[in-house]
């Protein structure tokens, strides 16, 4: 079973698709096992699974991976789309444009303090596109 999600992100940094998901597993897939594949179709535009309890986790994420990839880098020659557009194409070439998560009795088999985000490296709103295979 193949389909597909739109996303729509106000920002910069990691929004959590971890309710769009797990609603539509239960609603497709109700009370049964298999493997949930999600694959974000964009090069500046990342899939994460992270802590989903203390906010601050997902701060220091997005600060630390904004320093290690700063804007604004003069060896960059990628700059049609504006100062924030290369830089996106490495951090999602450092991150995952898939994730594969089980599925038992319908719920994904997440761990109690883990989440799924859509991890947008972009600072416009976007409607990000993902595609879910859930297979058994």
């Amino acid at each position: 079973m193949i389909e597909q999600i739109v996303v729509s992100v106000p920002s910069q940094g990691l929004h959590s698709i971890t309710g769009v998901i797990s609603e539509r597993i239960s609603r497709l897939f109700s009370g049964q096992d298999g493997l949930c594949t999600l694959f974000i179709q964009h090069t500046s535009a990342s899939l994460l699974i992270q802590e989903n309890y203390d906010d601050s986790a997902r701060l220091d994420l997005e600060h630390w991976l904004n320093r290690l990839v700063p804007e604004h880098d003069p060896l960059y020659t990628h700059t049609l789309e504006g100062s924030d557009d290369m830089p996106a194409h490495i951090k999602a070439s450092l991150t995952a444009t898939s994730l594969s998560i089980p599925i038992i009795s319908g719920r994904l088999a997440l761990g109690s303090w883990q989440g799924i985000y859509l991890w947008e490296h972009r600072h416009a709103a976007s409607n990000r596109k993902i595609i879910m295979h859930i297979g058994n």
